[in-house]
């Protein structure tokens, strides 16, 4: 693709399902890939620096060095999350601490490490949040909370330092990853509720971000998905009543039965309908 070659890119969770991708992506495109992991992978393609973005200690001196091996940045990807179930009505725990530390909080960290570089290149930061971000369904709060609270610190970034750096969020919906396994064990799967796209659409959307002329605020990563975008954001209510639909017509069939987490839900609902 054209605009990524000689570009010094630094890729969060550079080792996950949307990392491998797309790091591979921008290898291809003969941009200069580095990569930050908690499992670390220096002598591969695309070496990846180990280290654990929840520790506010470690994330500059990792930054520093991705940097130095790069010898400077044009492009950083805050790609890294992880998931789970997380009913809202129950108190939060260590599911829930957890997936707002590394989807928000790394995030926040990293590019505040990275700003620097970033700035003297007049880069770019693209931030990979999710359409829960803006289309929240129930039983997995933390990830909706901790991806909207993404795109508000897009949002306040952009203000910030937007006439040096370019900022943008993408949107992807559901990807067969293991990010979703926990909620699946949990009895919560996402069938039926949101719809599988394949990576290589969140891979080019990303890559869409990096290489417009100007740096776009949104990105979606389907058609479907720019539908859900604009719904949401100008229609909320219609938005609300399509996931109420689609949730009540999943606890009518009994999807959710076997679903401790979603007992509450379920007995709510089916107490409404006497």
């Amino acid at each position: 693709m054209s605009g990524l070659a000689g570009r010094r890119v630094l890729v969060t969770g550079a080792r996950g399902t949307f990392g491998r991708h797309l790091c591979a992506a921008l290898t291809g495109a003969g941009a200069r890939v580095a990569g930050l992991d908690l499992h670390p992978d220096e002598d591969g393609p695309v070496p990846v620096l180990g280290c654990d973005l929840t520790d506010p200690a470690a994330v500059p001196a990792a930054v520093a060095a991705a940097v130095d091996r790069l010898g400077g940045l044009d492009l950083l990807v805050n790609n890294a999350g992880v998931g789970g179930p997380a009913p809202a009505e129950l108190a939060p725990d260590e599911v829930v601490r957890r997936q707002l530390e590394v989807n928000l909080l790394a995030a926040w960290r990293t590019t505040a490490a990275a700003l620097p570089a970033l700035e003297a290149a007049r880069g770019r930061v693209v931030f990979v949040a999710s359409r829960m971000a803006v289309l929240p369904l129930p039983l997995a709060a933390a990830y909706g909370v901790s991806k909207r609270a993404v795109v508000a610190y897009a949002d306040a970034l952009r203000h910030e330092v937007g006439t040096h750096v370019g900022v943008s969020v993408v949107y992807p919906s559901m990807v067969a990853s293991p990010i979703h396994d926990s909620t699946a064990e949990a009895g919560l799967s996402l069938s039926g509720v949101s719809r599988l796209e394949p990576v290589e659409g969140v891979v080019a959307a990303i890559l869409r971000a990096a290489t417009a002329r100007r740096a776009p605020r949104d990105v979606a990563t389907t058609a479907r998905g720019r539908l859900e975008l604009a719904l949401a954001r100008h229609a909320p209510a219609l938005a609300d009543r399509l996931v109420r639909r689609t949730v009540a017509g999943r606890i009518a069939a009994g999807d959710l039965d076997a679903a401790p987490l979603a007992a509450g839900m379920v007995r709510r609902h089916r107490e409404g309908r006497r």
